[in-house]
């Protein structure tokens, strides 16, 4: 009886699920995209010769119990990761379990919670020419499909209407999150992978740290984080605490730390270029050694030689062509969550349509958005698209059309990883 009881009140979650946090709510603001993008690029940028293949199979060897998406047949008869229709799509959430992660952040049987309070998608084009990385608001509103019951395979968990994103991953599991980031875009996402707290540590650490800038005073008594102006080489807890913050950043909330961690990434991919990472085996083995320690990923990202498919794909596109973007949303409910605006529509056509992204200058006049750099030195500007010629008229070496740009409006905030921002920091008086 007991059992048919837990079912039906599994199947019967028709209203917005409560997140569920445990006793350390106010510690569990610590979700972060670089981990997402960093162990992507990692992992995945080992290329070429027969060591190169023996360390990406011993890295898939490193990874935690793999997950079963249930969408695997996409790739059935696809050769490489650059014969995708549409691009290759990677979706990556940060779990709030505790579990494994020591008693820093609380106790892993009592304090703990499955919630995807971070979930970012990762775009690449199907030329390889530009990469979009869009992270979702935890407290975004979505629409659940049905999902099979991470419980019982043989069960099915009924839609959900208007639920917070992160109540996603601790209802249905990780394909329940892909199925419902799939509705919500239109696209086909055959790739994903789990992250927890320490993963971001142990990547800053393999990098030798991040350098971030921060333009004004961050001080943040929940995370530990006390940051004056100017640049900070982070890495470890340091790191993973700058990532954390939330109260010590813009206006306070889910939105400003998201932004934060697009201050920290972008830093991070100018690092991997600048220092000779990318170029450096042993490095990339170490940095990808560290953030697979910390991950669970899709069976489909398990293939060492798809791995290397990835990387390739990714390891000369432009800085100015990677675009992170915060999935443009507005406040609902008094301001207890948020829902997306129209303008979601063009992020998602963006995506469904393999074009590069431009911001909108004004989208950074926000409560929540980092800040120019007045010391950093502009980046090139990325190439204009040459101008189309009519296929009868265009001489033999004529350059290729570039594809064109989606102009995102200005409630749609974001940066490329070209652009070096600061983190708009929060002091004790202001909160």
């Amino acid at each position: 009886m007991n059992e048919e009881l837990r079912h039906s009140s599994r199947r019967a979650a028709k209203s917005p699920a409560v997140a569920r946090h445990g006793r350390l709510k106010r510690r569990n603001a610590w979700r972060t995209l670089a981990k997402v993008v960093g162990s992507v690029v990692a992992v995945t940028l080992v290329s070429g010769s027969a060591v190169a293949a023996y360390a990406a199979w011993d890295l898939a060897s490193t990874a935690q119990p793999t997950i079963t998406l249930g969408n695997e047949a996409v790739l059935d008869g696809v050769p490489d990761v650059g014969a995708i229709e549409g691009g290759v799509n990677i979706l990556i959430v940060g779990s709030d379990s505790r579990a494994g992660q020591g008693e820093a952040f609380g106790d892993p049987d009592e304090e703990t919670a499955v919630l995807n309070d971070v979930t970012m998608l990762m775009h690449i084009s199907e030329d390889h020419s530009n990469a979009s990385v869009v992270s979702f608001p935890r407290d975004m509103l979505v629409d659940v499909p049905e999902c099979t019951d991470p419980e019982d395979p043989s069960d099915t968990l009924y839609e959900q209407s208007d639920v917070k994103m992160n109540s996603v991953l601790s209802y249905g599991g990780m394909p329940c999150v892909l199925k419902t980031v799939e509705e919500l875009t239109g696209l086909v996402i055959p790739f994903a992978g789990i992250v927890q707290f320490m993963g971001v540590a142990g990547l800053s650490e393999a990098v030798g740290g991040v350098d971030v800038c921060v333009a004004e005073k961050i001080e943040d008594e929940y995370t530990g984080t006390f940051l004056d102006p100017g640049i900070h080489t982070l890495k470890g807890v340091d790191a993973l605490q700058f990532l954390r913050t939330r109260h010590g950043v813009g206006d306070g909330s889910d939105l400003a730390r998201i932004s934060n961690q697009q201050v920290f990434l972008s830093s991070l991919a100018r690092t991997l270029q600048s220092s000779g990472t990318l170029s450096d085996p042993g490095k990339l083995y170490s940095i990808a050694k560290a953030a697979l320690a910390n991950m669970q990923l899709s069976d489909s990202l398990m293939d060492p030689t798809r791995m290397i498919s990835i990387a390739k794909a990714l390891k000369d596109t432009d800085l100015n062509k990677i675009a992170f973007i915060q999935y443009p949303t507005a406040y609902v409910n008094g301001g207890g969550a948020v829902a997306p605006t129209d303008s979601a529509e063009l992020v998602n056509a963006a995506l469904q349509n393999d074009l590069p992204v431009t911001f909108d200058p004004a989208a950074a006049d926000s409560d929540f958005a980092s800040v120019g750099d007045p010391n950093a030195v502009a980046a090139p500007p990325a190439e204009a698209p040459a101008e189309e010629v009519p296929a009868e008229e265009a001489p033999a070496d004529a350059p290729v059309a570039a594809a064109p740009v989606e102009a995102l409006p200005s409630d749609v905030t974001g940066q490329t990883a070209a652009e070096a921002r600061c983190s708009a920091g929060r002091s004790l008086d202001d909160q």
